[in-house]
């Protein structure tokens, strides 16, 4: 079991309805648990909605998963602003009580801990963040 998608995408919310497609045809293909399938869209989601609202002037979004045996692997690209999740993203005070939370913030904080691995590169003017998650838990 072996299979790839490669996407390029404008940077509108209603264009990011074709990674889930993506993700949902590759995950059946490739007979993903259904929780592994939720991970990767929800990741994608998050990701792809904050680079579409945060990014600035960005031109593309490109997205491209593997699917392989022991792992699926993630590279999310894009031109927009410089922006690294690991290190430029507020960690959430999630010891706080919820109505003393202040709204957003969670969401790379989800991503980083439904993700195995993630790295982050800026090169040639493009954020590149790749993720990695286990197929088995």
């Amino acid at each position: 079991m072996s299979a790839q998608v490669s996407l390029k995408i404008r940077p509108a919310l209603d264009e990011l309805q074709q990674i889930t497609a993506a993700v949902e045809d590759l995950a059946m293909k490739e007979q993903w648990s259904p929780d592994l399938e939720f991970k990767v869209n929800l990741v994608l989601d998050e990701l792809g909605v904050n680079i579409v609202n945060y990014g600035g002037e960005v031109s593309v979004i490109e997205v491209s998963l593997s699917s392989e045996e022991e792992s699926i692997t993630i590279e999310i690209t894009d031109d927009g602003r410089p922006f690294d999740p690991l290190n430029d993203a507020v960690e959430p005070d999630t010891s706080a009580p919820i109505d003393e939370r202040p709204i957003g913030g969670l969401g790379l904080f989800f991503v980083r801990t439904m993700m195995d691995e993630m790295h982050y590169r800026r090169e040639q003017g493009k954020n590149h963040l790749a993720l990695a998650k286990r197929r088995a838990e």
